[in-house]
């Protein structure tokens, strides 16, 4: 059985995923497919498990380390409310962070006087295509995203 997160990885590797912002020490950086949340971020781990315990030790502070920092680069970048994190793995088991920037009323209409997760979105709402970034778009968000990446490393030398 084929995993979507290590076919991903490959069309990076091959420089075929128009999403990729940047490889990591233990992960690679790509925009979400869709930007209903925008700046949608996940980050790949390298390895392929399919729980972050399996990780040695130095590989998984080292992942959730820069996990952190590439929040902190959307933080930064898209100006969020709250930033939400997930690693979840119930469809796709290969461990892969979810980085949603939030903003206050982002959820309007769904519960909670427009507070929870961002799960509580219909999936039609969540996935539609109006929120698929063409490809100039993508351009500018992945490399306004790398830019902050770096300059974030940059300063933690």
């Amino acid at each position: 059985m084929s995993c979507l997160m290590c076919d991903r990885i490959q069309m990076i590797k091959e420089g075929n995923n128009p999403y990729f912002v940047c490889e990591l020490e233990t992960g690679y950086v790509v925009l979400g497919d869709h930007q209903r949340f925008k700046g949608y971020t996940l980050f790949l781990c390298k390895e392929h498990v399919t729980e972050l315990h399996q990780l040695t030790y130095d590989f998984k502070m080292k992942y959730l380390e820069e996990m952190a920092l590439v929040a902190e680069a959307l933080f930064n970048v898209y100006k969020p409310n709250k930033m939400n994190y997930e690693l979840l793995g119930n469809g796709d088991s290969h461990v892969h962070w979810h980085l949603f920037p939030r903003y206050d009323g982002d959820l309007d209409n769904y519960g909670n006087n427009g507070r929870g997760p961002v799960w509580w979105l219909p999936k039609e709402e969540m996935w539609n295509s109006k929120y698929k970034p063409s490809l100039d778009e993508l351009k500018i968000l992945t490399s306004q995203l790398k830019e902050e990446i770096e300059r974030l490393l940059a300063v933690s030398k």
